[in-house]
């Protein structure tokens, strides 16, 4: 494995693991008593917590990009023939 795979590997798990955090810990501006913002789209999450879900991320995506590669590192399954 070169380093460009093992950093695509990387890029692919991040995006996989931030679309499945970021839904959590939600609440829409309707169902806030105070959303804050006149006009603003009811669904619109009142804390999104963008970066606390990025770092999240950030740490899973470590422990399965590691996984990922000691298996393909591993040799169990063959990879280009």
């Amino acid at each position: 494995m070169n380093p460009t795979g093992a950093l695509v590997i990387f890029i692919v798990w991040w995006w996989v693991i931030f679309l499945a955090v970021l839904p959590r810990d939600i609440q829409g501006r309707w169902e806030s008593p105070d959303d804050g913002v006149k006009g603003a789209d009811p669904g619109a999450p009142v804390k999104p917590n963008i970066g606390a879900k990025a770092w999240l991320t950030t740490k899973i995506t470590v422990v399965f990009w590691a996984v990922t590669v000691a298996i393909i590192l591993s040799g169990i399954f063959k990879f280009g023939g």
